[in-house]
Protein backbone atom coordinates (compact mmCIF):
# COMPACT_ATOMS: atom_id res chain seq x y z
CA UNK A 1 0.00 0.00 0.00
CA UNK A 2 1.33 3.43 -0.94
CA UNK A 3 2.30 5.94 1.75
CA UNK A 4 -0.21 8.74 2.19
CA UNK A 5 2.34 11.50 1.57
CA UNK A 6 3.44 9.80 -1.66
CA UNK A 7 -0.15 9.47 -2.86
CA UNK A 8 -0.76 13.13 -2.02
CA UNK A 9 2.29 14.32 -4.00
CA UNK A 10 1.42 12.22 -7.05
CA UNK A 11 -2.20 13.37 -6.96
CA UNK A 12 -1.14 17.02 -6.90
CA UNK A 13 1.41 16.55 -9.66
CA UNK A 14 -1.51 15.51 -11.87
CA UNK A 15 -3.57 18.52 -10.83
CA UNK A 16 -0.80 21.08 -11.22
CA UNK A 17 0.29 19.82 -14.64
CA UNK A 18 -3.29 19.94 -15.92
CA UNK A 19 -3.76 23.43 -14.48
CA UNK A 20 -0.57 24.71 -16.10
CA UNK A 21 -1.55 23.26 -19.49
CA UNK A 22 -5.05 24.74 -19.31
CA UNK A 23 -3.81 28.22 -18.36
CA UNK A 24 -1.16 28.16 -21.07
CA UNK A 25 -3.73 27.26 -23.71
CA UNK A 26 -6.31 29.81 -22.52
CA UNK A 27 -3.62 32.51 -22.52
CA UNK A 28 -2.52 31.59 -26.05
CA UNK A 29 -6.13 31.72 -27.30
CA UNK A 30 -6.59 35.15 -25.72
CA UNK A 31 -3.63 36.46 -27.68
CA UNK A 32 -4.85 34.89 -30.92
CA UNK A 33 -8.31 36.40 -30.40
CA UNK A 34 -6.72 39.84 -30.43
CA UNK A 35 -5.61 39.16 -34.01
CA UNK A 36 -9.05 37.98 -35.16
CA UNK A 37 -11.12 40.94 -33.99
CA UNK A 38 -10.48 43.82 -31.59
CA UNK A 39 -13.74 43.58 -29.63
CA UNK A 40 -13.39 39.78 -29.40
CA UNK A 41 -10.01 40.19 -27.71
CA UNK A 42 -11.53 42.02 -24.75
CA UNK A 43 -14.45 39.61 -24.55
CA UNK A 44 -12.13 36.58 -24.63
CA UNK A 45 -9.96 38.10 -21.91
CA UNK A 46 -12.93 38.82 -19.67
CA UNK A 47 -14.36 35.32 -20.12
CA UNK A 48 -11.04 33.59 -19.62
CA UNK A 49 -10.29 35.46 -16.41
CA UNK A 50 -13.82 34.89 -15.10
CA UNK A 51 -13.51 31.17 -15.83
CA UNK A 52 -10.23 31.09 -13.93
CA UNK A 53 -11.79 32.64 -10.86
CA UNK A 54 -10.65 36.24 -11.20
CA UNK A 55 -13.04 38.25 -9.05
CA UNK A 56 -12.13 41.45 -10.94
CA UNK A 57 -11.62 40.35 -14.54
CA UNK A 58 -11.54 43.91 -15.83
CA UNK A 59 -8.43 44.93 -13.94
CA UNK A 60 -6.07 43.91 -16.77
CA UNK A 61 -6.91 45.92 -19.87
CA UNK A 62 -4.82 44.22 -22.55
CA UNK A 63 -4.82 40.53 -23.50
CA UNK A 64 -1.02 40.45 -23.46
CA UNK A 65 -0.97 41.78 -19.89
CA UNK A 66 -3.50 39.17 -18.81
CA UNK A 67 -1.58 36.40 -20.57
CA UNK A 68 1.69 37.48 -18.96
CA UNK A 69 0.09 37.47 -15.51
CA UNK A 70 -1.47 34.03 -16.05
CA UNK A 71 1.82 32.62 -17.28
CA UNK A 72 4.64 34.27 -15.33
CA UNK A 73 3.25 36.09 -12.27
CA UNK A 74 4.82 34.33 -9.28
CA UNK A 75 2.45 36.14 -6.92
CA UNK A 76 -0.70 34.97 -8.70
CA UNK A 77 -2.21 31.80 -7.25
CA UNK A 78 -2.51 29.16 -9.93
CA UNK A 79 -0.38 30.85 -12.60
CA UNK A 80 1.59 28.62 -14.95
CA UNK A 81 4.90 29.32 -13.22
CA UNK A 82 3.40 28.70 -9.76
CA UNK A 83 1.69 25.48 -10.89
CA UNK A 84 4.89 24.16 -12.47
CA UNK A 85 6.92 25.09 -9.40
CA UNK A 86 4.54 23.12 -7.19
CA UNK A 87 4.40 20.17 -9.57
CA UNK A 88 8.19 20.05 -9.67
CA UNK A 89 8.49 20.28 -5.88
CA UNK A 90 6.01 17.43 -5.43
CA UNK A 91 7.91 15.41 -8.03
CA UNK A 92 11.17 16.05 -6.19
CA UNK A 93 9.65 14.66 -2.99
CA UNK A 94 8.62 11.42 -4.74
CA UNK A 95 11.54 11.17 -7.14
CA UNK A 96 11.73 7.41 -6.57
CA UNK A 97 8.12 6.97 -7.67
CA UNK A 98 8.42 8.61 -11.10
CA UNK A 99 10.69 7.73 -14.02
CA UNK A 100 13.80 9.58 -15.09
CA UNK A 101 12.04 10.60 -18.30
CA UNK A 102 9.20 12.27 -16.40
CA UNK A 103 11.54 14.02 -13.99
CA UNK A 104 13.87 15.32 -16.71
CA UNK A 105 11.08 16.70 -18.91
CA UNK A 106 9.36 18.38 -15.95
CA UNK A 107 12.61 19.77 -14.59
CA UNK A 108 13.64 21.23 -17.96
CA UNK A 109 10.25 22.88 -18.36
CA UNK A 110 10.39 24.29 -14.83
CA UNK A 111 13.89 25.71 -15.40
CA UNK A 112 12.73 27.37 -18.63
CA UNK A 113 9.77 29.21 -17.09
CA UNK A 114 11.67 30.37 -13.98
CA UNK A 115 14.74 31.48 -15.93
CA UNK A 116 15.56 35.20 -15.75
CA UNK A 117 15.21 35.29 -19.55
CA UNK A 118 11.61 34.00 -19.49
CA UNK A 119 10.07 37.48 -19.41
CA UNK A 120 12.29 38.56 -22.29
CA UNK A 121 11.28 35.48 -24.29
CA UNK A 122 7.60 36.16 -23.55
CA UNK A 123 7.90 39.79 -24.66
CA UNK A 124 9.65 38.78 -27.87
CA UNK A 125 7.09 36.12 -28.88
CA UNK A 126 4.30 35.55 -26.37
CA UNK A 127 2.27 33.07 -28.51
CA UNK A 128 5.43 31.11 -29.30
CA UNK A 129 6.43 31.01 -25.63
CA UNK A 130 3.01 29.70 -24.61
CA UNK A 131 2.83 27.14 -27.43
CA UNK A 132 6.27 25.85 -26.48
CA UNK A 133 5.11 25.54 -22.87
CA UNK A 134 2.04 23.57 -23.96
CA UNK A 135 4.19 21.29 -26.13
CA UNK A 136 6.58 20.67 -23.22
CA UNK A 137 3.67 19.87 -20.91
CA UNK A 138 2.38 17.36 -23.45
CA UNK A 139 5.81 15.75 -23.44
CA UNK A 140 5.69 15.47 -19.64
CA UNK A 141 2.20 13.98 -19.70
CA UNK A 142 3.19 11.65 -22.52
CA UNK A 143 6.20 10.48 -20.52
CA UNK A 144 3.91 9.79 -17.56
CA UNK A 145 1.69 7.53 -19.63
CA UNK A 146 4.46 5.87 -21.64
CA UNK A 147 7.16 5.25 -19.00
CA UNK A 148 5.46 4.89 -15.60
CA UNK A 149 3.90 1.64 -14.46
CA UNK A 150 0.12 1.98 -14.45
CA UNK A 151 -0.19 1.10 -10.80
CA UNK A 152 -1.32 3.03 -7.75
CA UNK A 153 0.95 6.02 -8.34
CA UNK A 154 -0.21 6.47 -11.92
CA UNK A 155 -3.82 6.11 -10.76
CA UNK A 156 -3.44 8.91 -8.20
CA UNK A 157 -1.90 11.16 -10.84
CA UNK A 158 -4.71 10.29 -13.27
CA UNK A 159 -7.40 11.02 -10.68
CA UNK A 160 -5.82 14.40 -9.98
CA UNK A 161 -5.56 15.22 -13.67
CA UNK A 162 -9.20 14.45 -14.45
CA UNK A 163 -10.69 16.06 -11.34
CA UNK A 164 -8.81 19.24 -12.24
CA UNK A 165 -9.80 18.97 -15.90
CA UNK A 166 -13.50 18.45 -15.15
CA UNK A 167 -13.56 21.45 -12.81
CA UNK A 168 -11.72 23.73 -15.22
CA UNK A 169 -13.95 22.72 -18.13
CA UNK A 170 -17.09 23.20 -16.04
CA UNK A 171 -15.98 26.71 -15.10
CA UNK A 172 -15.15 27.57 -18.69
CA UNK A 173 -18.51 26.34 -19.98
CA UNK A 174 -20.40 27.99 -17.15
CA UNK A 175 -19.00 31.40 -18.05
CA UNK A 176 -20.13 30.95 -21.67
CA UNK A 177 -23.49 29.27 -21.11
CA UNK A 178 -24.76 30.64 -17.83
CA UNK A 179 -28.00 32.53 -18.46
CA UNK A 180 -26.51 35.79 -17.25
CA UNK A 181 -23.90 35.58 -20.03
CA UNK A 182 -26.06 33.92 -22.68
CA UNK A 183 -25.64 36.64 -25.37
CA UNK A 184 -22.01 35.59 -25.79
CA UNK A 185 -23.18 32.15 -26.87
CA UNK A 186 -24.72 33.62 -30.04
CA UNK A 187 -21.45 35.02 -31.40
CA UNK A 188 -19.77 32.74 -33.95
CA UNK A 189 -16.22 33.90 -33.20
CA UNK A 190 -16.85 33.69 -29.46
CA UNK A 191 -17.96 30.08 -29.90
CA UNK A 192 -14.87 29.27 -31.96
CA UNK A 193 -12.75 30.88 -29.24
CA UNK A 194 -14.45 28.69 -26.65
CA UNK A 195 -13.65 25.57 -28.69
CA UNK A 196 -10.03 26.65 -28.97
CA UNK A 197 -9.80 27.25 -25.24
CA UNK A 198 -11.10 23.71 -24.73
CA UNK A 199 -8.62 22.35 -27.33
CA UNK A 200 -11.72 21.06 -29.12
CA UNK A 201 -12.04 22.90 -32.43
CA UNK A 202 -10.81 20.13 -34.75
CA UNK A 203 -12.47 17.23 -32.85
CA UNK A 204 -15.75 19.20 -32.80
CA UNK A 205 -15.62 19.93 -36.55
CA UNK A 206 -15.04 16.24 -37.28
CA UNK A 207 -18.33 15.45 -35.54
CA UNK A 208 -20.51 18.44 -36.51
CA UNK A 209 -18.65 19.66 -39.64
CA UNK A 210 -18.88 23.47 -39.97
CA UNK A 211 -22.07 23.84 -37.92
CA UNK A 212 -20.67 25.87 -35.03
CA UNK A 213 -23.72 26.16 -32.78
CA UNK A 214 -23.94 26.76 -29.04
CA UNK A 215 -26.19 23.72 -28.51
CA UNK A 216 -23.82 21.36 -30.29
CA UNK A 217 -20.78 22.74 -28.44
CA UNK A 218 -22.47 22.28 -25.11
CA UNK A 219 -23.44 18.72 -26.02
CA UNK A 220 -19.94 17.89 -27.28
CA UNK A 221 -17.99 19.32 -24.34
CA UNK A 222 -20.40 17.92 -21.76
CA UNK A 223 -21.36 14.48 -23.04
CA UNK A 224 -18.97 13.19 -25.71
CA UNK A 225 -17.47 9.93 -24.42
CA UNK A 226 -14.53 9.87 -26.85
CA UNK A 227 -13.14 13.40 -26.62
CA UNK A 228 -10.56 13.41 -23.78
CA UNK A 229 -11.39 16.93 -22.64
CA UNK A 230 -15.13 16.53 -22.35
CA UNK A 231 -16.54 16.47 -18.85
CA UNK A 232 -18.16 13.07 -19.48
CA UNK A 233 -14.80 11.58 -20.48
CA UNK A 234 -13.15 12.96 -17.33
CA UNK A 235 -15.85 11.72 -14.97
CA UNK A 236 -15.51 8.24 -16.50
CA UNK A 237 -11.75 8.34 -15.92
CA UNK A 238 -12.21 9.53 -12.33
CA UNK A 239 -14.53 6.61 -11.60
CA UNK A 240 -12.13 4.18 -13.30
CA UNK A 241 -9.08 5.40 -11.37
CA UNK A 242 -10.89 5.38 -8.03
CA UNK A 243 -12.34 1.95 -8.77
CA UNK A 244 -8.85 0.53 -9.21
CA UNK A 245 -7.58 2.30 -6.10
CA UNK A 246 -10.46 0.87 -4.05
CA UNK A 247 -9.64 -2.74 -4.91
CA UNK A 248 -8.54 -4.60 -1.81
CA UNK A 249 -9.70 -1.72 0.37
CA UNK A 250 -13.45 -2.32 0.22
CA UNK A 251 -13.86 -1.85 3.95
CA UNK A 252 -12.93 1.82 4.02
CA UNK A 253 -12.47 3.24 0.50
CA UNK A 254 -15.97 3.17 -0.92
CA UNK A 255 -16.99 6.81 -0.47
CA UNK A 256 -14.81 8.42 -3.19
CA UNK A 257 -15.86 5.73 -5.66
CA UNK A 258 -19.55 6.13 -4.75
CA UNK A 259 -19.37 9.89 -5.34
CA UNK A 260 -17.48 9.48 -8.61
CA UNK A 261 -19.98 6.87 -9.82
CA UNK A 262 -22.90 9.15 -8.99
CA UNK A 263 -21.39 12.06 -10.93
CA UNK A 264 -20.52 9.86 -13.90
CA UNK A 265 -24.02 8.38 -13.97
CA UNK A 266 -25.53 11.87 -13.81
CA UNK A 267 -23.74 12.76 -17.05
CA UNK A 268 -24.09 9.34 -18.67
CA UNK A 269 -27.89 9.48 -18.57
CA UNK A 270 -28.40 13.20 -19.19
CA UNK A 271 -29.31 14.63 -22.58
CA UNK A 272 -28.77 18.11 -23.92
CA UNK A 273 -32.54 18.81 -23.97
CA UNK A 274 -32.67 18.39 -20.20
CA UNK A 275 -29.71 20.73 -19.80
CA UNK A 276 -31.38 23.36 -21.96
CA UNK A 277 -34.60 23.06 -19.98
CA UNK A 278 -33.01 23.48 -16.55
CA UNK A 279 -30.20 25.79 -17.66
CA UNK A 280 -26.63 24.74 -18.30
CA UNK A 281 -25.37 26.77 -15.35
CA UNK A 282 -27.11 24.54 -12.82
CA UNK A 283 -25.60 21.31 -14.16
CA UNK A 284 -22.14 22.83 -14.54
CA UNK A 285 -22.25 24.18 -10.99
CA UNK A 286 -23.20 20.68 -9.82
CA UNK A 287 -20.24 19.17 -11.69
CA UNK A 288 -17.87 21.68 -10.14
CA UNK A 289 -19.17 21.17 -6.59
CA UNK A 290 -19.27 17.37 -6.86
CA UNK A 291 -15.69 17.29 -8.14
CA UNK A 292 -14.73 19.29 -5.05
CA UNK A 293 -16.61 16.75 -2.91
CA UNK A 294 -14.79 13.85 -4.60
CA UNK A 295 -11.48 15.61 -4.00
CA UNK A 296 -12.26 15.97 -0.31
CA UNK A 297 -13.42 12.36 -0.01
CA UNK A 298 -10.26 11.14 -1.74
CA UNK A 299 -8.14 13.23 0.61
CA UNK A 300 -9.97 11.99 3.71
CA UNK A 301 -9.83 8.37 2.56
CA UNK A 302 -6.31 7.97 1.20
CA UNK A 303 -4.26 10.81 2.66
CA UNK A 304 -5.50 12.43 5.85
CA UNK A 305 -7.14 9.52 7.65
CA UNK A 306 -6.93 8.54 11.35
CA UNK A 307 -4.40 5.76 11.83
CA UNK A 308 -6.67 3.71 14.05
CA UNK A 309 -9.15 3.32 11.17
CA UNK A 310 -6.56 1.21 9.30
CA UNK A 311 -5.51 -1.01 12.20
CA UNK A 312 -6.97 -4.51 12.43
CA UNK A 313 -9.74 -4.91 14.98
Amino acid sequence: MMLARVADSLYWIGRYLERAEHLSRVSAVMLNAALDRADLAGEATQMALAALGDSKPGRLALPVESARALALDREREGSVVVSLSRARENARQVRDQITTEVWERLNMLYLRVVDVRANRAFNADAPGFLQETIADLHLVMGAVGATMSHGEGWRFMGAGTHIERAQLMARLLKVHFDKSLQPAADDHLALVTLLRMACALEPYLRVYTADVAARHILEFLLFNEEFPRSIRFSTGCIEDHLGHLARGREGYCGEPLRLAGRLNARLAYAVVEDVEAMGAGALLATVESECATIHQALHDTFIDYPLESRLPA
